[in-house]
């Protein structure tokens, strides 16, 4: 397990956030916030997927009137993403979200923030503050730029200087509940910089590579950003920002979690590539074993196997993935499926799979049922 550098803690509905509580996993709903019921309804499907905070656009008051039957209904916390119009915070406070992301450098006057941090302060609910490589002050960068920074260099000290800025202009008020995040659509700017906060400051990071494309390119940039970051014990919230469906983001993010030893996988799925000794549909069948497992989980149980695995050859079958609980392995057109390297059966390839899919079902029970939770 990666050590966590020490952060502070704040609590965004029920999820505690940093004080080494366990990395939370978000995404964004994008539907019209208006619509109450394709909101919750898309909440819901993101929720059952392991998303664990959600945050929803609030681009005027309609929205902001929408937020309350949202927050009240969802199933897990909800963030009110709110840009340039003090009072939809406002609104939005006074609706029940759980916290809002709002960038004090954004609103008009002093007497705007203050009100906002008051609020919000009462209302005992945080404040995400953050800043990107398109937002920082271009005679920032200018000046970085003129003491001898690299354009890698000052645009990761300008995320810094500009966060840490957003921060003072809450803290000026007594706010302290807050959560920042730093971000470029490059990897390392993005990591450098969070790198760079993490040693100047204790507030909790919300952490992701921004526009970081469809999920062919988006995915990649996200787990060697996010992943690297994670690996090195920074991060206590995270998004996998793609140009695609939520659900893919969800299933990306906690994936990466997964990858860094943050969420038991429960199980994890193993399967070799494909090579010259291969005679059945390997890629066929892991696909297959994937999307049972996830549907599995989608239907709210959990399934009490450590390791299951899809081999192409007997080569990589039972003897080197002999450590699965459960195993399926081809050669000469047929499959055998094993338990910890023991042969249960051979089989035709689909009929392997059934097999398969019978001792995972045994193993699959509800959440509530379960001697792990």
């Amino acid at each position: 397990m990666p050590t966590r550098r020490p952060t502070r803690s704040i609590r965004i509905g029920g999820v505690v956030i940093g004080g080494g509580a366990p990395v939370s996993l978000q995404s964004m709903t994008n539907t019209d916030t208006r619509n109450v019921p394709a909101t919750l309804a898309q909440i819901r499907t993101l929720a059952r997927l392991g998303c664990e905070l959600i945050r929803v656009a609030v681009p005027d008051m309609r929205a902001a009137e929408a937020l309350a039957p949202i927050s009240a209904e969802s199933p897990i916390p909800v963030i009110a993403d709110i840009h340039f119009d003090y009072r939809l915070a406002l609104a939005a406070i006074d609706a029940g979200v759980a916290a809002i992301r709002l960038n004090p450098g954004n609103l008009h006057d002093e007497q705007e923030i203050r009100q906002v941090a008051e609020r919000a302060g009462t209302a005992g609910i945080p404040i995400r503050v953050g800043a990107n490589s398109g937002s920082v002050r271009p005679a920032l960068l200018r000046e970085l730029r003129s003491s001898g920074m690299t354009p890698s260099e000052a645009i990761c000290e300008a995320l810094v200087r500009s966060v840490l800025a957003e921060c003072a202009k809450l803290e000026k008020y007594g706010f302290q509940a807050i959560k920042v995040s730093l971000k470029s659509s490059g990897v390392p700017e993005t990591v450098n910089a969070c790198r760079i906060f993490s040693e100047r400051s204790d507030y909790p990071q919300h952490i992701g590579v921004t526009e970081a494309g469809t999920p062919g390119r988006g995915i990649v940039k996200s787990a060697v950003g996010i992943g690297t970051l994670l690996l090195e014990g920074i991060g206590d919230t995270i998004r996998v920002s793609l140009t695609a469906d939520p659900v893919e983001e969800v299933i990306a993010g906690r994936r990466i979690l997964e990858a860094c030893a943050l969420r038991d996988a429960a199980p994890e799925i193993v399967s070799c590539p494909t090579c010259g000794r291969t005679e059945i549909d390997l890629i066929g069948l892991a696909n297959r074993v994937e999307t049972l497992v996830h549907q599995i989980k989608a239907d709210g149980k959990i399934i009490n196997l450590r390791k299951i695995a899809v081999m192409g050859c007997a080569v990589n079958g039972p003897g080197e993935a002999r450590d699965a609980d459960l195993g399926l392995a081809g050669g000469h057109g047929k499959v055998v499926v094993f338990r910890f390297g023991e042969i249960l059966g051979t089989f035709d390839p689909d009929a392997g799979f059934e097999y398969l899919k019978l001792e995972i079902l045994k193993n699959a029970v509800p959440v509530r049922d379960s001697s792990l939770q």
